[in-house]
């Protein structure tokens, strides 16, 4: 197979002379890496020295050290371009116009997942938005999409939950890059930014990861693998409940489960219809922090054996309906505040749309609730064609 080449990649040969004499604002993370693992900072300061004016982080800051939802990594100083480290998380993104005053261009090189509630692409619209407002441009080093561009799954958020972990109607796995979701977004929403992707060289839609021959950087403390990032689209319902999403664990996301569930009873009561792809281990875990810290927590791990065929909405929303059917009087849903929405119940939130918590509580089936989303689907998949840069 071909040698993949990101946007990061690319800007090494493409992008020294066109920018040379601008200030530039980086917004990227540890796993913002070229093909030999050199962080976005250093290629870009060693192509342009004294050019990097700021280094901006996201949710989990520049270095990804910090966990959990609605930390705020605190600013610092680059001790080796003596830069400042500036968090655009929660409500320090209000600082972004300041910080655009200072500069010509805002460079951003994310590793999203594909996942709509991944609050990445919330603070890319969001520096989209405030780059338009100040009249200066933003440069998008694209990146794969992790599962892919060819599979688009769950419903389509609805504008009334828009969120931080839900910006605008998009379904819960895009299959969409950075880039694309970038000029979808300025377009779509007429935000009018001076917007350039360098795009991927290489990449085609059918892509996973685990095909890429790249060594997978997590671009956030919970997303240690590219296995997590698998079932993640699936897997985040949990934290909108009463159930670990095995945060605290060393596999977040593939493992789940409670006190109160008991691994060899939630088993026998899944369907087999909707877990293709993939083995539902029984295991116990003791979370070292988050829910249920230190208690033994009995529940599943999913073991994604054919990444092609597995599909993580469905198995996921197969797994909550056993979850709620088997151990109902000890399950709950979680409550207020989640990322920075105090009114809201989180498990609408991370739907987008308070209907199919609803369904679910109702006894909606599976399949039903599957089939309530494919019109949605098909729409998107039609609105979203111009602004595809990769072929199938």
């Amino acid at each position: 197979m071909a040698r993949i080449y990101t946007g990061l990649d690319r800007f090494k040969n493409e992008c020294r002379k066109r920018l040379k004499g601008q200030s530039l604002a980086l917004l990227a993370n540890q796993a913002s890496v070229d093909g030999n693992l050199i962080n976005a900072k250093e290629v870009i300061s060693s192509l342009l020295p004294g050019q990097l004016k700021f280094l901006l982080g996201p949710q989990h800051g520049f270095w990804g050290e910090d966990q959990d939802n609605m930390i705020e990594t605190e600013d610092s100083l680059d001790p080796e371009l003596h830069t400042p480290v500036v968090s655009l998380y929660g409500s320090k993104l209000k600082r972004l116009p300041h910080i655009l005053e200072s500069v010509d261009l805002l460079i951003i090189d994310l590793q999203d997942v594909g996942t709509r509630v991944y609050t990445f692409l919330s603070t890319m619209l969001q520096c989209l938005k405030d780059a338009a407002k100040a009249g200066k441009g933003v440069l998008i080093l694209d990146r794969p999409n992790p599962l892919g561009g060819a599979v688009v799954e769950g419903n389509i958020l609805r504008m009334e939950f828009a969120s931080l972990v839900g910006p605008f109607t998009l379904p819960m796995r895009h299959g969409m890059t950075i880039g694309e979701l970038a000029y979808f977004l300025n377009d779509t929403l007429k935000i009018g930014c001076d917007l350039t992707v360098l795009s991927l060289k290489g990449w085609r839609r059918h892509m996973l990861w685990k095909g890429l021959r790249r060594r997978w950087i997590m671009p956030s403390p919970n997303m240690p693998l590219f296995d997590t990032a698998l079932v993640y689209p699936g897997q985040v319902l949990w934290e909108g409940t009463n159930i670990s999403e095995g945060r605290g664990t060393c596999r977040p996301f593939e493992i789940f489960g409670a006190p109160f569930i008991e691994p060899a009873t939630l088993k026998k009561m899944l369907p087999s219809g909707h877990l293709a792809g993939c083995y539902l281990r029984e295991c116990w875990f003791r979370p070292t922090f988050n829910k249920w810290v230190g208690q033994r927590c009995g529940g599943l791990m999913i073991d994604v054996l054919k990444p092609s065929v597995y599909r993580p909405i469905q198995t996921s929303l197969a797994l909550l309906k056993a979850v709620l059917e088997t151990f109902g009087e000890c399950f709950s849903w979680r409550e207020p505040p989640y990322e920075y929405e105090f009114d809201q119940l989180p498990i609408d939130l991370i739907f987008g749309d308070s209907s199919l918590r609803i369904a679910l509580e109702s006894g909606m089936g599976v399949e039903a609730l599957l089939e309530s989303f494919s019109q949605g689907i098909e729409e998107f998949l039609e609105i979203r064609r111009p602004f595809l840069l990769y072929e199938e």
